[in-house]
This record gives structure tokens, sequence and C-alpha cells, in this order.
């Protein structure tokens, strides 16, 4: 009785804990929400509240009234981030296919260098990659924050470590006797498999490019061609202009997407964390 009566305590505890943890990484979300729907001397006032106003239709007027188009920013941070995640989640994981399933000389020295370029700051390439855009005249292109983004070291080094044990190199030789080409392998055998660690790239790559406000600010001149973030960041307007009713409406816009693109995925994720706990 007392050894049921402590698991009991535990569980309880446990459960209190959890109850605490998921408040406060929600309260962000609602301030954030609340704020959108209260006008910027409330705001100033009173920053956090957890009551909503009446000045959500005010925010969205002056939101929409701005010289930009927060519709356009959001088709294209959408087509940049919902390409390249597709394109990096895809080919980092037919990168660590390679590594992980065939063997050549080279092999131990290329996945050395993915490990070395992941320790170079990309902040530290953005001036000669500038330079060469510039002299691709390619600046205001979006296809420029797509494709360096499909050369991910972090992504193939997470791949590579995640199908080491759950690819079985006997699945491969099998599809191999029986006919199957490498990449209907790969396609139809390998990524199946990596549904969880690509659910869970799938989910950083878009936030990390969602959110990505420096390397578009740099490349992007064109209005037309602006993101989100970066349409987001001009609401600030100067120090006497802010409107921080509309700034907190366009960063709950910005938001609602990363929120969508969890709930889609996440249940890969729980997926695979419950395959390992079987496994284990």
């Amino acid at each position: 009785m007392n050894k049921n009566g402590k698991n009991t305590g535990k569980k309880i505890v446990i459960f209190i804990i959890c109850v605490f943890l998921a408040i406060l990484s929600l309260m962000p979300f609602v301030i954030m929400i609340v704020n959108s729907t209260r006008s910027t001397i409330q705001i100033q006032q009173h920053a956090v509240s957890l009551i909503p106003s009446t000045y959500f239709l005010n925010n969205l007027k002056i939101l929409l009234g701005k010289s930009f188009n927060p519709g356009v920013g959001f088709m294209n941070s959408l087509i940049v981030s919902v390409t390249s995640t597709i394109l990096a989640t895809y080919f980092s994981t037919l990168t660590a296919y390679a590594i992980v399933v065939y063997e050549w000389k080279l092999r131990n020295a290329f996945f050395s260098f993915i490990l070395a370029v992941m320790m170079i700051p990309a902040q530290i390439t953005l001036i000669g990659f500038y330079q060469m855009v510039y002299k691709l005249h390619m600046t205001n292109n979006l296809l420029m924050l797509i494709l360096p983004v499909i050369a991910s070291p972090a992504m193939v080094f997470f791949m590579k470590q995640y199908m080491m044990p759950a690819l079985s190199l006997e699945i491969v030789q099998s599809a191999r006797i029986d006919g199957a080409k490498e990449f209907y392998t790969f396609n139809h055998i390998a990524l199946p498999i990596m549904k969880p660690a690509i659910a869970t790239q799938a989910i950083f790559s878009f936030v990390a490019s969602w959110n990505n406000l420096f390397t578009p600010l740099v490349l992007l001149t064109d209005q037309k061609k602006y993101t989100l973030p970066i349409m987001i960041s001009l609401l600030r307007g100067d120090i006497y202009k802010t409107e921080y009713g509309s700034v907190y409406l366009g960063l709950t816009l910005t938001a609602l997407p990363l929120i969508v693109v969890y709930l889609l995925l996440s249940k890969y994720i729980i997926a695979g964390v419950a395959l390992g706990s079987v496994k284990g």
C-alpha cells in the first residue's frame, strides 16, 4: 500500500511539473496573441496582460496600410521555407545514406570535412557569398535563399547518426539481390525508415528558414521579394512611430505556420520515440 502511495505521489509531482512547464512554454505565445489585440499605449503601460482588448482590427488596418504587402511576404517566406526544407531533408538524407551504405576510400575524410564545415559560422562566409551572388546578378532572387540551405552539414550529421542503428544493411543488400535500383532502394526503403528523423529535421529547417532575417535582409532590396521577417522588422519604423500592436499582430501571423508545421509532423516524432523505446 505504501509503495502504491509513493508511486501515486511521484506521478502527481511529475504531472504538476509537466503542467507548469507546458504553461511556461505557452505563455509567450499567449502574451503575443493578446498583445496583437491591444493598442500601443496599452502595451507601453502594461507589457504583460492576459486580457484581450478591442484594437485587433485597428492593428490589422495599420499592418495592411504599410507600403509593403504582408500577403506577398507570407507567400515569399512560404515558397522559400517549404522548398528549402524539402530539398535539404531529401539531399541530406541521401548524403547520409551514401556515407553509411557505401564503402569508398575517402568516406571518413569526407565526413570529417562535413564536420569541419559545420563548425564554421555562416556569418563568416556571408561577405564572399554576397559578392558571388552580386556578380551573378541574382541579389533579388529567392533561389539564392533556397540553394545554399540544401547543403546542410548539421542535418547530414544528424541523419547519419540516426541511420547507422536504424537502417539494416542486410535489407539494402536484399533489395539489391532482388534487382532493385539504388534510388528505388533509397526512396522506398531508407526514406520510410527515416521518417522520424526527417520530421524532426524538417521542423528545425522550416523554423530556421521561416525566421531567417539576416540573409534576406542582405540579399533582397526589391519589396516584391521581401520575406515576412523583413516586413515585420520594418514595422518598427523609428522610435516615435512604432506601432507595437501591429508588430505583435505581424509576429502572430509569422508564428502560425510554424505551429501548423509542428502539428503536422509531431506524430512522426512521437512514433519514432515510441519505436526507439520498444527497441531499447
